[in-house]
């Protein structure tokens, strides 16, 4: 049973992780009155990119073809690391989520590195971009783990996130919800929607991470957005580990609810959207440092408990 999970857990992230992006389309689409697209619409997507070629411009070097199937690679690695309800993971040891952190760093690395080698002033205006507001999402994510694993009092994400019982958010309730408020906004940051920033947008000052993926194209771009997808899909089952007390459930019940836990928070991340506007580029760093100080916070209720 335990193995049957570990294999279960990454084949749901790879299988589902597109579907993620239809629910979200389909929940803006009900705010704004309309039907929507189908919820399978990313795969026919995905699978149109794939039988497309792919474009390259003579100022690329390897470098830009190398990220795409690079950025995949790591992520796929990382759905054999982080859990969903399940209480180990194929690649699980102690101190993973160190790992899983610089996974979603090398993912970055990858994109603003290809960025500037196509040497576009506006594809490097993205990379500055991206990389000056990582430089805040990422304190808040290590100081937002460091408080779960001092509640868990273990250095492995299946570990820490076991130990979230509802006994644990009668004691640590506040901890835990500062944890959730923190891995929330780092969500909305690391996958660059609203109100970071608008993955539908093509405005030349507004735009993020679209701006550094406008010269990939074919399997290429599919590689890419299939990557976010299941980037969403990861971080949102960190989220809802830390946030759903799945803890004394058993493997097959915490794994079900898990999946259902990701799904509502595509059903509010799309709420997100359709509800609030995106900030102003001055504004996003302040977001960012909230979400470091709520992680701090968090980190010094654990200390104290």
């Amino acid at each position: 049973m335990k193995l049957v999970a570990e294999i279960l857990q990454p084949l749901l992230a790879i299988v589902l992780a597109p579907l993620l992006l239809g629910v979200i389309n389909r929940v803006k689409a009900f705010f704004a009155g309309r039907h929507g697209q189908p919820f399978v619409q990313p795969y026919y997507d995905l699978w149109r990119l794939l039988h497309k070629g792919a474009v390259y411009s003579r100022s690329t070097s390897w470098v830009f073809r190398l990220s795409p199937p690079a950025c995949l690679a790591a992520l796929l690695t990382l759905t054999l690391i982080v859990p969903l309800g399940g209480r180990s993971t194929l690649l699980g040891f102690e101190g993973d989520l160190v790992l899983a952190a610089y996974l979603l760093a090398l993912v970055r690395f990858f994109l603003v590195a290809a960025a500037l080698d196509t040497a576009s002033s506006f594809e490097g205006m993205g990379a500055s971009r991206e990389a000056f507001f990582s430089a805040l999402t990422e304190p808040a994510l290590f100081v937002a783990l460091a408080a779960m694993a001092r509640l868990s009092g273990r250095l492995s994400l299946p570990e820490m996130f076991a130990a979230v019982t509802p006994g644990n958010w009668a004691t640590h309730g506040a901890a835990l919800l500062l944890v959730a408020a923190t891995l929330a906004i780092v969500l909305l940051a690391e996958n660059s929607r609203i109100p970071v920033d608008d993955p539908n947008t093509h405005l030349e000052l507004t735009m993020i991470h679209e701006v550094m993926v406008l010269d990939n194209s074919g399997p290429d771009f599919a590689f890419i957005q299939y990557g976010s997808a299941l980037k969403l899909w990861l971080l949102s089952a960190v989220l809802v580990g830390a946030a759903l007390p799945t803890g004394g459930l058993s493997t097959p019940l915490a794994m079900a609810a898990a999946v259902g836990g990701v799904f509502l928070v595509a059903v509010c991340v799309g709420t997100v959207e359709s509800c609030m506007a995106r900030l102003r580029m001055t504004h996003v760093p302040l977001l960012l440092f909230t979400a470091v100080a709520l992680a701090v916070l968090a980190l010094v209720f654990s200390l104290r408990g």
